[in-house]
């Protein structure tokens, strides 16, 4: 039997930077994961950091938050994790886009965010490759990207300098309370680690954890897939999206893209991401297929119509992997960062679903100063585990 203060179970990027922000404070961590740390949806995503998908408000506050986060971590670990700031553009295929571009945009502004409208011939100066029909753009110039593996190597490396412990290839199998219902400790295959707090991590298999301690965690996993292509050269200078997949969030809900039905129902939008080897990414597509991860051959023609759509030159460009990973899914798409009252010790962070890369400094902080007891960055009221009780 082993002591510590807190256990943190998963080792994806959110799992790490809880540890990693705890083992700061000076807190005692064992960090328990049960393959490799980023074996799960880490390892299977791109690495997008942006406010550009998030509603006005608490979404983008937090978005923006996080991001300022990283600034101060890419200055704090010194391990390479691919920190790029060049920010992100939204296409505008419509006239319809253009104006609930306009109108999101104003209030973005208006709340101290760095957006902007681009017309035609901008966007199209900006990005030569593009398809000539495009009408206009969104330029977020905050928006960056990384790469998620190393993010989650850097901070479980850092976190065990600070002294914190790594159990890696080790599953939990239960979490003991005692008598009052108060944490106690986490049981696994490979011995007893005692704790005072423990902290669900485990993103799609939270609600796994969760029935450890008698809670319904509603999270489902939402599968995405990814085409990654081969070097090339640089079709695009940056994270480029279509807006009229946001319609829908930000607009009419009776707005339809011109895409077919087919496309709709993978529900495949453009999603270009290039790396700092010289290839890039293409998303994205969400299904509910339980927690099958196996690709799709048709999500990749999907995700190539798309992609040549916007970006004609593509046709030309080979594709040389493909994956998918599961996006920890909730239903009001805010993730649950959270103590639970019912079992006093014990923390839910997860529900990210395609925010937990974006999220995870912000998310480490949270827990962190939850744990020690000091007022938190940002309010997390509309972040409990609460909100789902009827």
């Amino acid at each position: 039997m082993e002591n510590y203060d807190t256990v943190v179970i998963g080792g994806g990027v959110i799992g790490t930077s809880v540890a990693y922000y705890l083992s700061k404070k000076g807190v005692k961590v064992a960090l328990v994961e049960r393959g490799d740390i980023t074996s799960g949806t880490s390892g299977r995503c791109d690495g997008n950091v942006g406010i550009a998908d998030k509603q006005p408000g608490l979404d983008t506050k937090m978005a923006y938050n996080s991001q300022l986060l990283f600034k101060e971590l890419f200055e704090e670990i010194p391990y390479n994790f691919d920190y790029t700031q060049r920010g992100a553009i939204y296409i505008i295929e419509s006239e319809e886009e253009l104006s609930v571009a306009e109108e999101y945009v104003k209030k973005q502004v208006e709340d101290g965010y760095p957006m902007r409208m681009m017309d035609k011939s901008e966007i199209h100066d900006d990005e030569p490759y593009l398809a000539e029909d495009i009408v206009g753009g969104v330029e977020i110039g905050c928006d960056l990207s990384l790469n998620p593996m190393a993010l989650a190597f850097g901070l479980s490396l850092e976190a065990k300098r600070n002294g914190a412990v790594v159990f890696d290839y080790t599953s939990v199998t239960g979490i003991r309370l005692d008598k009052k219902g108060i944490v106690e400790a986490v049981e696994t295959d490979k011995g007893v680690l005692t704790a005072k707090d423990v902290v669900n991590c485990a993103g799609v298999w939270a609600p796994h954890i969760g029935k450890m301690v008698g809670l319904d965690i509603p999270i489902k996993p939402r599968q995405g897939q990814l085409l990654v292509a081969e070097k090339t050269f640089p079709v695009g200078k940056r994270k480029i999206m279509e807006f009229g997949y946001m319609m829908a969030k930000f607009g009419d809900e009776n707005y339809k893209r011109n895409v077919r039905p087919e496309l709709e129902n993978l529900g495949i939008a453009f999603v270009f991401e290039p790396t700092l080897s010289n290839n890039f990414l293409i998303g994205s597509s969400r299904a509910f297929v339980g927690f099958d991860t196996n690709v799709s051959v048709e999500v990749m023609q999907g995700l190539a119509e798309r992609a040549i759509r916007f970006f004609p030159v593509m046709k030309d460009i080979h594709v040389i992997r493909a994956y998918a990973g599961l996006r920890p899914y909730v239903e009001d798409h805010m993730p649950i960062i959270s103590k639970v009252d019912e079992v006093p010790g014990f923390y839910i962070a997860a529900g990210h679903e395609g925010d937990g890369i974006g999220l995870s400094p912000l998310t480490g902080k949270l827990i962190s100063q939850m744990i020690t007891g000091e007022e938190t960055i940002l309010p997390i009221d509309t972040l409990s585990i609460n909100r789902f009780k009827k």
